[in-house]
């Protein structure tokens, strides 16, 4: 089973800066390309960094106001965080602006995998890196959410092939598969149990799927069988001792 890579979704006309482009036009690049964010790039087209629309704020955010009274405590300014923020207020060019390490994926990466990263580090937007990790794509989340227009004929169509043909040996047509609007229900009966939990695993970790309704039944419980009672049954055993 093949989940579609990063490099099937991502943009590959990428807006970038350079260490050394200046605070204004890394906002007019921006702007005019509206977009929320661009990676920093050295002279071998490597990510060094990446900019937000937030880091640009800072320094709007960081203007003194007159009217503001002045802060008691320097506790605060003391902070890690507090002098990052203030060095990002005083930036003139992309490297003084750019924060790093850069969040990356690379283009064999899964959907699955890329859409982790994105929520692991609370990002919308993730430059992508070839085999020598140089810049070949931007992907967005609204790229990841692409595999859910997928239509519902394409997964069932993998369902069968991948997980019931390919990976449990089974006719085609011994269980009962439906799609509807990425809800795939399974419907049958199996021999044995551990074979309905991987036809319920694989179908749910298929692009493009929603949920799964499993309306699966087994004859055996094979869980409850002592290991010098086992048999070998295939594909489908050697997939389970691999979860």
């Amino acid at each position: 089973m093949r989940h579609n890579k990063v490099g099937s979704v991502m943009t590959t006309e990428v807006v970038r800066a350079e260490y050394g482009t200046p605070f204004k036009e890394v906002a007019r690049r921006l702007g005019e390309h509206r977009i929320s964010g661009l990676p920093v790039v050295d002279e071998d087209d490597k990510v060094i960094g990446v900019i937000s629309e937030t880091d640009l704020m800072i320094r709007q955010a960081d203007t003194p106001d007159p009217y503001e009274p002045k802060k008691r405590s320097q506790l605060a300014s003391m902070m890690p965080s507090a002098r990052r923020q203030a060095a990002k207020a005083r930036a003139r060019t992309a490297g003084q602006l750019m924060t790093e390490p850069p969040v990356t994926v690379h283009a064999d990466d899964t959907i699955v995998e890329a859409a982790r990263t994105m929520a692991q580090h609370r990002v919308e937007r993730l430059p992508v890196l070839d085999e020598a990790h140089r810049l070949v794509g931007i992907v967005t989340r609204r790229d990841l959410l692409t595999v859910f227009l997928r239509p519902d004929a394409d997964i069932r169509t993998e369902v069968v092939e991948e997980v019931l043909v390919r990976a449990l040996w089974l006719p085609p047509r011994s269980i009962d598969v439906s799609v509807t609007e990425g809800v795939v229900t399974l419907t049958g009966h199996m021999e044995r149990k551990s074979e309905k939990e991987i036809a319920v695993s694989m179908t749910r970790q298929i692009d493009g799927v929603v949920a799964v309704v499993d309306g699966l039944t087994y004859r055996l419980d094979d869980a409850r069988i002592q290991p010098d009672e086992q048999v070998v049954h295939g594909v489908a055993d050697d997939w389970l001792r691999r979860m």
